[in-house]
Order: C-alpha cells, then sequence, then structure tokens
C-alpha cells in the first residue's frame, strides 16, 4: 500500500476537513451561519450544555434558555434557583452555577463582553481548558486546539494511537496541535467535532464517506472502530439511602440541598444519609408515620451508583418541618434534579 496512505500529512488535514466542512456543516442553534459573525454568549452557552448531553437534548434546553436569558447581562440578573431548575437533566448542577457567576464577572469586569483569549477566558468561573479553547476558536477565531470527545475519535483513528485513553490524551493533544490550522479555527474545531459526530462514529465509523479516508492510519490498519482504546472502567461503589415524600393537602414537602456537594443548592425531596447498607428512617424530615414502600429508585453518579428506598406518610399542620410545601400538581416546575424526579414518578404511578 501507498506510504501517503498509511501516513497522516498534517499539512493536508486542514483543507480537505474545511472543504467537506463547508458543504456538510450542521445547522446548529448557536453556530453562526456563514458570513455572520459568532455570537460568544451562545457559543460559550452551548459548549458547556454539549458537555454531558446530546445536541438533540440540548437543541430545545438552549432555545428555551436563550429565550429567557438571552445575554450575559440577563443571565448575570438571573435568580439562581430559576438558572438551576432550568438546567435540571443536563449534567452537574456545578456547571449552572458556574454560568451564573462567569456571567455575573463578565458584567462586572469586562463590560459585558466575553475577553477574546484562551488566556484571559481560563480567569472566568467553570471554563476550563476545553470550553476557553473552544470559545476562542469558534467566537473569536483565535488559533486553540480543541478537543472533545468526537475530536479525541477522530484524531486517535487519523494517527492510530493506541494506547488507552486516559493516558493518550496528551499524545492526542499533540496530535491536534500538529492539524490545528491558524486560519478559521474555529470552522475547523467545529469540523472535527461534526466529523466525529456524524462520520467517524463510535461503533460503525462511515469510512467510504470521510474526507480523510486517505489520511487515516486506523483505516489503512483495517481497524478504526477500535480505537481509541478505553481502560477498563472500575466497579462503582453502590450507596444506599431512603427518600421521604411527605403528602399534605395536596402539596409534597421539597427541601433545598446544600449549597456544597452533590446536587447543591436544588430543590429535593428529604433524603437521609447515603451510605453502604440501607439506613431506613434514619433522617426523616419529620416524625410522622412514615410507611416503606415496596419500591426502589436507582441512579447512577460519576463516581457511585446509589440504589433509594421510599417512604411515604401524610403531614399534619403541625409539622414545621424546613422547606416548602410544593403543589404536586405543579411538581414538573420544581427543577427536581431526574434522581428526585424518578422517586416522584414511581410514588405518584402507586397512588393512581
Amino acid at each position: 500500500m501507498d506510504a501517503t496512505r498509511t501516513c497522516p500529512q498534517p499539512a493536508g488535514i486542514a483543507p480537505l476537513l474545511l472543504d467537506w466542512y463547508d458543504r456538510h456543516r450542521r445547522d446548529l442553534p448557536w453556530r453562526a451561519r456563514p458570513g455572520e459573525a459568532a455570537d460568544p454568549y451562545r457559543v460559550w452557552l452551548s459548549e458547556v450544555m454539549l458537555q454531558q448531553t446530546t445536541v438533540a437534548a440540548v437543541t430545545p434546553r438552549f432555545l428555551a434558555w436563550t429565550r429567557r436569558w438571552p445575554d450575559f447581562a440577563s443571565l448575570a440578573a438571573a435568580d439562581e434557583a430559576d438558572v438551576m431548575a432550568a438546567w435540571a437533566g443536563l449534567g452537574y448542577y456545578a456547571r449552572a452555577r458556574n454560568l451564573v457567576k462567569a456571567a455575573k464577572a463578565v458584567v462586572a469586569d469586562h463590560g459585558g463582553a466575553f475577553p477574546r483569549t484562551e488566556a484571559a477566558l481560563r480567569t472566568l468561573p467553570g471554563l476550563g481548558a476545553y470550553t476557553a479553547a473552544a470559545v476562542a476558536a469558534i467566537a473569536f477565531g483565535e488559533r486553540a486546539v480543541v478537543v472533545d470527545a468526537n475530536v479525541e475519535r477522530v484524531v486517535a483513528r487519523l494517527f492510530a494511537i493506541r494506547t488507552p485513553i486516559p493516558a493518550a490524551r496528551p499524545a492526542i493533544r499533540a496530535a491536534a496541535e500538529t492539524i490545528t490550522p491558524d486560519a478559521r479555527a474555529g470552522d475547523f474545531a467545529q469540523a472535527m467535532m461534526d466529523l466525529g459526530s456524524a462520520i467517524c462514529t463510535v461503533r460503525v465509523p462511515k469510512c467510504l464517506l470521510c474526507p480523510l479516508q486517505r489520511q487515516c492510519r486506523a483505516f489503512a490498519d483495517g481497524d478504526p472502530a477500535a480505537l481509541p482504546v478505553k481502560a477498563r472502567k472500575k466497579a462503582k461503589p453502590l450507596r444506599h439511602g431512603t427518600i421521604f415524600w411527605l403528602e399534605r393537602d395536596g402539596a409534597v414537602l421539597l427541601v433545598r440541598r446544600p449549597d456544597e456537594g452533590l446536587l447543591g443548592g436544588m430543590r429535593a425531596l428529604p433524603t437521609g444519609p447515603w451510605q453502604e447498607a440501607p439506613p431506613g428512617l434514619a433522617g426523616a424530615p419529620v416524625a410522622a408515620d412514615w410507611a416503606m414502600r415496596n419500591a426502589s429508585v436507582s441512579h447512577g453518579f460519576t463516581h457511585f451508583d446509589i440504589e433509594l428506598s421510599l417512604a411515604v406518610a401524610k403531614g399534619q399542620a403541625h409539622h414545621a418541618a424546613v422547606g416548602e410545601w410544593w403543589p404536586i400538581d405543579r411538581l414538573d416546575e420544581a427543577g427536581l434534579p431526574t434522581l428526585f424526579a424518578k422517586a416522584a414518578q414511581a410514588v405518584l404511578r402507586r397512588d393512581e
């Protein structure tokens, strides 16, 4: 086989990919159309939303969010509880809190406009290496090396990097550096993302449609789907707990979780301790005639899985627990995290 088919030519990759992108780019609500200037606020918001969620899931949430908070000033002035509720289901809630903090910093310290360089962007709350690089490249055209999961997969295959991830990430970034162009860096980053999403997919890459096929070492080797190599995941520990459903006059007791920690600042159903063994009724919000339901709710967090039993009781007038009585028929407006929304659905299904 010709050597040009087995060794990427870095200087030739960007022109091939950008030509493909100009013909096949995705039309996304946060993406500027050809000839238009990108909106830094929309670029930043979309990048944060997409870190744990798919384009299909993010699109309606992004549109609703930008109707409510269309710019840095409106987000900086927003009630944080409203922002947290709007974020429900989009991943770590710390990201939502950092969105507000960053918007306030932009308004207070930068005259309402995003700083334009990767280094300056890194000084804002919540903007790590990836987000700062993506915003710098896409919103401001700065040459920045942007490596998300799609780009990681494309580069690992192009250069046949066989070291398991995460150990391979420095090599992947170094390889991405060699193919990132000085001009149209933002379009190149988005082209890599689109290629990974539509062509260089996880399980069945569409190599015959790929504009970089002749540059791809993994294609030449005949095993592109084998890359990138993923290190074996360690088994996550399992924790147990109890969720308490206290109902009174068509409302249920909700509490606000502590600002620091998991699901910080969110409305939630009361819960006792999360530990290795089921805690039963330990941590109940009030003394009541609790009944354990023959049902449980399971959920996975990054570092552990959890299984929660359900305890229900009828509230009385003297129950002045710390929290708020939320109308059950408006529970979908409370912005409950997924775990507690699952628990509410389980209780209400049993009561139908």
